[in-house]
């Protein structure tokens, strides 16, 4: 693995590429999320290239990053306005930033880049040390895809085309996965593989316990849409008690 993860400077030249910077799917959340940091500050973890940062903070709210990878954080600094945002290089399950913040941001499945179950405690005990009294917690994650997969499979495809293909490794005794990627370059696939931590919403709710969180609200999706047993992500707040 490269010193900066699995985000190195081949994987943050390609970043931006995805759909997911298209402003119909960036919009709602920097919507909820400007709504939330209200006339506080926000902190996103893992900040990656800035797709959501950059527009929270046209928005008026002064964000600050954490992020491991060296390459996505240069990508970010070489992209207009991204003077007014402050990047702290680091493990977002450790790393600690200057003063406190109204608002904490993990999007994009991002919380399970951390592999072990004490590396995402210490990620929500980390989070609640910076936030103000009353201030909030906001994970986007998916829910594990296992009732979706045959008795006795461990493999579940998520992207099938001409030119790329991916599938998920499910470890379900040890509640991992690892995402497979495979891209058509010069008439050979070339493989990138990333090891994640699948994370129940229950269990995220008992990691806001631990540090001291509760459950404020919980979506399907940005625009808050009702959470039910067929959802397949979900959008969680976390509140730091005032008192």
């Amino acid at each position: 693995m490269h010193d900066d993860g699995y985000f190195d400077e081949r994987a943050a030249a390609k970043y931006d590429e995805s759909d997911m910077f298209d402003p119909a799917v960036v919009d709602p959340v920097v919507d909820l999320l400007a709504d939330l940091a209200g006339k506080g500050r926000a902190l996103e973890l893992g900040i990656g290239t800035g797709r959501i940062a950059l527009p929270l903070a046209r928005r008026g709210v002064p964000v600050h990053g954490i992020e491991l990878s060296n390459a996505m954080a240069a990508k970010l600094r070489a992209k207009p306005g991204a003077e007014k945002i402050g990047v702290t290089i680091g493990d977002f399950a450790s790393a600690t930033v200057d003063g406190s913040f109204s608002v904490a941001y993990l999007v994009f499945n991002t919380i399970n880049n951390l592999t072990t179950q004490a590396a995402q405690v210490a990620c929500f005990r980390n989070v609640a040390a910076h936030l103000e009294p009353g201030g909030c917690f906001v994970i986007e994650v998916g829910v594990p895809d296992l009732q979706r997969l045959p008795p006795g499979e461990t493999v579940r495809p998520f992207h099938v085309s001409e030119t790329r293909l991916g599938f998920d490794e499910y470890d379900i005794a040890n509640q991992g996965l690892i995402s497979h990627h495979f891209e058509l370059v010069d008439g050979r696939f070339e493989r990138h593989s990333i090891p994640f931590r699948y994370v129940w919403p229950a269990e995220l709710d008992l990691m806001a316990q631990l540090a001291g969180m509760r459950l404020r609200e919980r979506w399907a999706g940005w625009m808050r849409e009702p959470f039910t047993s067929e959802s397949r992500q979900h959008v969680s707040v976390w509140e730091k008690p005032k008192v």
